[in-house]
């Protein structure tokens, strides 16, 4: 059967235009000329068309499509190396959607933009350098907080969600927090100075059920709860100021959306307690 340009646009819902297009460009070469000259096609070329736009419709180049239809590849060969493609892309547009979604939720100033774009986009080996700068500078070189050190790395996976991205956004300007850093370093002295590693269990294990109780932090009974946690009073106030600064506690919370764990339990309520209590 014979096919003019015309028909060849009605069959495939392309415009005569396009058509043309292709035609010109030797992807759809027509089999030969009417009595006036008008190209013609038959139906090899009506299948070809077909072809040619579904494959521009998935994205592929017209490069790419003259490898196909000239069968120097297949079409899964191609297809596969277009998948990778399309992955890399997905995940600038998700890392660039994540970066203004930061931007505008914060009302970020120029300077902001620039540093949360440059977060975003370093790879897996400079955002480990970022966080193990950040956990020796914070914890120092004590084989005894190895595993403190590994609980506290967020590992954000290959392909991360939106939330993933923009809470590593936040997780990584944390730890270019200097005055952060300063508050992590004098937790762990104190650590050192006498304060047992397992002082937050013991307040949350000592403070929650007087909490849920309603105990009263000025009374003589919470008195007494601060007096079985066998610490001086002055050496407590200063630990809670330490580990009641917010950017503590928001830096667990972001961890555990990074690494897709369950939201971690909130010490705010238990130590602003003890603070009252200690402070009576």
């Amino acid at each position: 059967m014979r096919y003019s340009i015309g028909d060849l646009a009605r069959r495939t819902g392309l415009t005569i235009k396009a058509v043309r297009f292709y035609s010109d460009r030797g992807l759809v070469p027509p089999s030969g000329r009417n009595a006036a000259g008008h190209r013609q096609y038959d139906d090899a070329a009506l299948a070809r068309l077909g072809l040619v736009r579904t494959l521009r419709e998935l994205g592929f180049g017209l490069a790419a499509i003259r490898r196909i239809v000239d069968g120097e590849a297949t079409v899964a060969d191609v297809a596969a190396t277009h998948a990778k493609a399309l992955e890399a892309e997905i995940r600038v547009l998700r890392l660039r959607h994540a970066v203004l979604t930061a931007v505008a939720g914060r009302g970020s100033t120029t300077e902001e933009t620039t540093r949360m774009h440059e977060l975003a986009r370093l790879s897996a080996a400079e955002r480990r350098r970022l966080v193990g700068d950040f956990l020796a500078e914070a914890l120092g070189d004590r084989p005894e907080l190895a595993g403190v050190a590994r609980t506290l790395t967020p590992e954000l996976p290959e392909d991360p969600s939106p939330g993933q991205l923009d809470a590593w956004i936040e997780l990584a300007g944390l730890t270019r927090d200097g005055e952060f850093r300063a508050v992590l370093r004098r937790l762990v002295e104190q650590h050192e100075g006498g304060l047992r590693r397992d002082l937050a269990a013991q307040v949350r294990d000592a403070v929650t059920p007087a909490l849920a109780a309603g105990v009263d932090p000025a009374s003589p009974e919470a008195a007494a709860i601060v007096e079985r946690l066998g610490r001086d009073r002055g050496e407590l106030r200063t630990w809670l100021g330490l580990v009641r600064d917010p950017r503590r506690e928001r830096y667990l919370e972001l961890l555990a959306v990074v690494n897709g764990w369950a939201a971690p339990e909130s010490l705010a309520p238990t130590l602003d307690w003890l603070t009252a209590a200690t402070a009576a």
